[in-house]
């Protein structure tokens, strides 16, 4: 992402990797940006952090958000909890910053093409500055409302992307049941009105492959499923989604260090004892 704006825009890149600095500055199309005292002059901050708490530390406990000249455009492009982006918006606009959150969808593979999804939350105007660094970021570059919204928007979305996982791993296992085998069965799905990107995707490239390497972190799909179970709606109208939500919280007891979002199939196969694993079929 840093790469494909640098092309567009002068550019300065922060991370607390050297390495990730270096690769992303070797082209020369970027400048490292080692001191994160030094952007008093900064038009621009656009972030990519893991999470609200990550977001809070930078612009609050360390002070950028204080140091960022008035009339800054701040974009915040992770997955944070709408609450505080909505109260580090209100703080932004009280010293004359416009705030957005632009979270993506999309993983590695449409990031290095530019054809994320962009899910955005902020004042019109605000979002007016920011598309021209979100159009060069993405191919679908979706309003869904004012501040918060669109972070809301994202948790909400990978809230279906992981119960659309799970709904298809237990598919897989009703089919081999019936004497299906998994890709037979995935390939019904495919075809059939089940399709989702889960079955196009996450099941040939991950699943049945066995590799589990979608390159999203399964805890940070929790925090994502947490954040969308956090808004508030009645028990009784989201049944499907809490029940998912129970099942892969628990389930993470199942998994290694680091496990890939798409070894929810692999929780499935501790709780039922069957391989999906396609080679192991």
């Amino acid at each position: 992402m840093a790469q494909h704006i640098a092309r567009r825009f002068p550019t300065a890149v922060n991370d607390i990797s050297a390495d990730n600095i270096a690769a992303v500055v070797a082209d020369g199309s970027a400048a490292p940006l080692h001191d994160l005292e030094r952007i008093d002059d900064f038009e621009t901050v656009i972030l990519m952090l893991p999470t609200s708490a990550h977001v809070e530390g930078i612009l609050l406990e360390n002070g950028l958000l204080e140091r960022l000249p008035k009339g800054a455009l701040v974009i915040d492009m992770g997955s944070s909890v709408p609450a505080s982006t909505q109260a580090i918006a209100e703080r932004a606009a009280a010293r004359g910053i416009d705030y957005v959150d632009a979270p993506v969808s999309g993983g590695i593979t449409k990031a290095a093409s530019g054809e994320l999804a962009i899910l955005v939350g902020g004042g019109s105007a605000a979002i007016e500055r920011a598309r021209p660094y979100l159009d060069t970021l993405g191919s679908a570059v979706v309003v869904v409302g004012g501040s918060g919204a669109g972070h809301a928007a994202k948790a909400i979305n990978n809230l279906v992307s992981a119960t659309n996982i799970a709904v298809a791993t237990e598919a897989v296992l009703r089919g081999r049941a019936a004497g299906i085998a998994p890709d037979r069965m995935v390939e019904v799905l495919n075809s059939s009105t089940g399709m989702s990107q889960a079955s196009q995707v996450k099941f040939p490239n991950h699943i049945l492959t066995g590799t589990y390497a979608s390159n999203f972190a399964y805890d940070l799909m929790l925090k994502d499923l947490g954040i969308a179970m956090g808004i508030s709606v009645p028990d009784s109208a989201t049944p499907l989604t809490r029940s998912a939500y129970t099942l892969l919280s628990e389930g993470r007891t199942h998994l290694g260090e680091h496990p890939d979002h798409t070894e929810i199939a692999r929780v499935y196969e501790a709780l039922s004892e069957t391989s999906i694993n396609q080679e192991e079929s």
